[in-house]
């Protein structure tokens, strides 16, 4: 009877507003799973001939990268719907959607001893292959694996911002594969205190291209999160070498997943596991790149920075990698407001707007010249033209300021 009153309870606070993308969530498996799709479609290829186009499809993951999701998102444009004030706090509080990410880490663990297996066999006849892989398949696999592991970066950002301690060790787990894990620190505990400032190394400064951005994010990152938590255990009066480091205890989950795979299928994996990982890391960081690129939060008279709000974050609201990368795209909200849940976060009014999805912008990034010809204008353009009020990389200042007309 209890039971009954509860579950009517629960269906009269339920609103009446749907959440349309509720089972589309459920496309954020698409990595972690599309090693699988393409085994299945490498066996149709070759058995019904086409053993020419079949190794295409070991690498799965750049082709949805850098191929399919720009396109979808361009025929599929913008999502616009933004949850009202009143559903909040029940999807808030609607498991289904962690679920949906929690579903994110078992695949992925699979698909990664699966690909240990494909590079290290010898047979793949029952694949219609003969002998085993090539150099060129394996990269391709490699640099797939590499877009598992850097949309599972995305997948542990959106549990360790959550207060429930299962899900911030989930985070670790999910960092393991890319031998990130100190990410889960510098990202919580750091970017989102120095947030498009200059002393953020994951906010990138105007005119700084992403070939000099990324060596500076990642070891300023990693310099960061150390030093965050050595202060953490300063203060409880406890050296850094310990086991409660959380720098050393999601490192050491790398390990140990890297450990076990070498122990099941041999050194022979190494090469291509630092293959991944790197790539993997770097499409994180192509990601802080175009996030923030430029934006600075203005000092006040006592020299402290302004609240972070929408405005200093770009913001991106096309709906297909919305679905594939749980709403990071509105990343303005995200950091006005960190420990919201990704269902609800919103498109937020005022907030700058980049010119596509961040699967575009991502191939965009890669070239210089056209990054800052759709880019620099609209920095600009957010600061009504006041170039002394954009985060400037420091060695080309003079050149941008004498450019833009300021002595």
């Amino acid at each position: 009877m209890t039971t009954s009153r509860s579950r009517e309870a629960q269906a009269a606070a339920r609103p009446l507003w749907r959440d349309r993308k509720r089972y589309l969530w459920l496309f954020g498996l698409i990595p972690p799973t599309a090693l699988f799709v393409a085994t299945a479609l490498i066996w149709v290829c070759n058995e019904i001939g086409w053993t020419a186009v079949s190794p295409v499809w070991w690498w799965i993951g750049p082709l949805l990268v850098y191929g399919l999701l720009p396109v979808l998102d361009r025929f599929f444009g913008p999502d616009g719907q933004n949850p009202p004030d009143e559903v909040m706090e029940y999807l808030e509080n609607d498991r289904y959607y962690r679920y949906c990410t929690y579903a994110y880490i078992p695949f992925q663990l699979l698909s990664l001893s699966f690909a240990c297996y494909l590079w290290t066999a010898s047979d793949l006849s029952w694949l219609g292959i003969d002998g085993g892989l090539g150099v060129v398949s394996k990269l391709g696999l490699a640099l797939s694996m590499g877009v598992m592991g850097g949309v599972g970066i995305n997948t542990a950002h959106e549990l360790g911002h959550k207060k429930d301690e299962l899900e911030r060790w989930l985070s670790k787990i999910t960092l393991a594969q890319t031998f990130y894990g100190h990410f889960y620190i510098e990202h919580n505990r750091g970017h989102h205190v120095r947030v498009a400032t200059p002393e953020d190394p994951a906010s990138a400064r105007f005119a700084e291209t992403f070939w000099a951005f990324l060596p500076r994010s990642v070891w300023g990152s990693l310099r960061s999160s150390w030093e965050l938590e050595a202060k953490r255990l300063e203060r409880l009066g406890k050296r850094p070498w310990t086991i409660r480091n959380d720098v050393l205890n999601a490192w050491l989950m790398s390990v140990v997943l890297w450990g076990v795979l070498v122990a099941v299928f041999g050194p022979a994996i190494l090469p291509w596991l630092v293959i991944q990982a790197v790539y993997g890391f770097t499409l994180l960081e192509t990601v802080n790149y175009l996030e923030h690129y430029g934006l600075l939060r203005q000092r006040s008279a006592s020299g402290r920075y302004e609240r972070c709000t929408p405005e200093h974050s770009w913001n991106s609201d096309h709906i297909v990698t919305n679905i594939f990368l749980y709403h990071l795209q509105r990343h303005s909200d995200h950091h006005a407001n960190p420990t919201r849940r990704y269902q609800i976060l919103r498109s937020m009014d005022g907030a700058p707007n980049l010119p596509s999805g961040y699967a575009s912008m991502i191939s965009l990034a890669y070239f210089p010249p056209l990054w800052r010809r759709v880019m620099d204008h609209r920095v600009l353009e957010h600061y009504s033209g006041d170039i002394t009020r954009v985060n400037i990389q420091p060695r080309k200042r003079e050149r941008v300021l004498a450019k833009y007309g300021v002595a």
